[in-house]
């Protein structure tokens, strides 16, 4: 694929085929980038579904949205790694987002049916374990499954120069224009240089790095980012900072209306971007202090660092043992980000509604009729994409 021109409505037209065709790549694919159908579908099954306690949740729990994130220090935990449709809500929702995630990696890998279900059985278990008081840190566990520990390794494993030639493919401070990365128009170069200007962003910088209060922050280039499903059609820039000799890979993402029905509107920052952050900063600490909201041109967008540990996990190929592993080890992930939002009685009274409904497998029965119709709809839907998809290419 060629750059497009920097003429800013001009990207409009390739990022919508890009949309449709990642879309179309596979089942897996169409449920990442199809958030809104979820909760189209929740709207008409709320009566089905236990109403949880008002706390931050992801919006969009999927697989792709867990991995390894790192601090300003550079420390490494597993955290939920995207909150573009974080809100409060109902926890439960993250619950069905990460059942069917799991349950569509499963029949991607052509797992039977039975699979699914130990796997919906093995999150119960994690989620439910994860609300229990425990020193243990989410990165010790040794029963991880070993997909995430090969992603958990090259995590701790991984600096600057990794970083640097995946996502810019050099060591050099310059972002090479083709595929990936497209040329700014002036009107943008110029803003990039005033946002780094601004309290905000020079307060994150200073966070991220302490001889930034010392040295001359620059701008060393700037291009627009075709990057993720989700974010594809909305502002998207990868900026090179140079701090003294250092370099500093930041990524400024538009954040838009969450597709995720809010609870707590009093709770809940108006700006898009601030209530992203705030999201992050209660489900993902580590991530969260590596995140700020501005504006961009009257847009609310959140500048973020990139770190070289952070990765998300991807299961293209999965055995039954390793999927019911990770099922129980990422549910726990979660489990964790909304039990520390909560006190104990809370979290006893919730885990009390979770487990109404229960079968002999330890998957309560509305989880499992949830995860069943939402993966027959996703693939219908995938269905229909893929049809309108070789219709407009023909």
């Amino acid at each position: 694929m060629k750059s497009p021109s920097p003429k800013e409505h001009q990207r409009a037209d390739t990022l919508e085929r890009q949309r449709h065709l990642k879309m179309a790549r596979s089942a897996q694919a169409y449920v990442r980038g199809s958030t809104a159908v979820f909760y189209e579908w929740l709207k008409s099954s709320q009566g089905n579904i236990p109403e949880g306690p008002p706390i931050w949740i992801c919006g969009d729990c999927h697989v792709g949205n867990l991995g390894p994130v790192a601090d300003s220090k550079g420390n490494v935990e597993i955290e939920i790694r995207d909150l573009d449709q974080t809100i409060i809500g109902n926890p439960a929702h993250d619950l069905i987002r990460l059942g069917v995630s799991l349950a569509m990696a499963a029949r991607s890998s052509d797992l039977p049916g039975v699979t699914t279900a130990l796997m919906l059985e093995q999150m119960m278990i994690g989620y439910s374990e994860s609300f229990k008081p425990s020193k243990k840190s989410a990165t010790a566990a040794k029963k991880a499954g070993k997909p995430i520990r090969i992603v958990l390794k090259e995590a701790l494993s991984r600096k600057w120069r990794h970083l640097a030639t995946e996502r810019i493919e050099d060591v050099r401070p310059k972002i090479p224009l083709g595929r990936k990365f497209w040329a700014l128009s002036k009107a943008e170069h110029g803003e990039i240089e005033r946002l780094f200007e601004s309290k905000n962003a020079k307060l994150l910088v200073s966070v991220l790095r302490k001889e930034a209060s010392k040295q001359k922050v620059k701008v060393l280039d700037a291009a627009y980012w075709m990057k993720g499903c989700s974010s594809l059609g909305r502002l998207r820039y990868a900026v090179l900072l140079g701090i003294g000799k250092r370099f500093c890979l930041i990524d400024i993402k538009e954040a838009v209306a969450a597709a995720a029905p809010g609870k707590n509107t009093t709770g809940i920052p108006r700006d898009h971007a601030e209530r992203l952050v705030a999201g992050a900063r209660a489900l993902s600490p580590f991530l969260g202090e590596r995140m700020t909201a501005e504006k961009f041109r009257g847009k609310p967008v959140v500048i973020r660092e990139l770190r070289p540990q952070d990765l998300k996990f991807e299961f293209d190929r999965i055995t039954k043992e390793e999927a019911v592993e990770a099922a129980k080890f990422l549910s726990g992930i979660v489990g964790r980000a909304h039990a520390r939002q909560l006190t104990p009685i809370q979290r006893k009274k919730w885990l009390s509604s979770l487990n109404r409904r229960r079968t002999r497998l330890d998957a309560p029965g509305w989880l499992w009729d949830c995860v069943v119709e939402l993966v027959s709809a996703h693939e219908a839907e995938y269905l229909e994409h893929c049809r309108r998809y070789a219709l407009a290419q023909a």
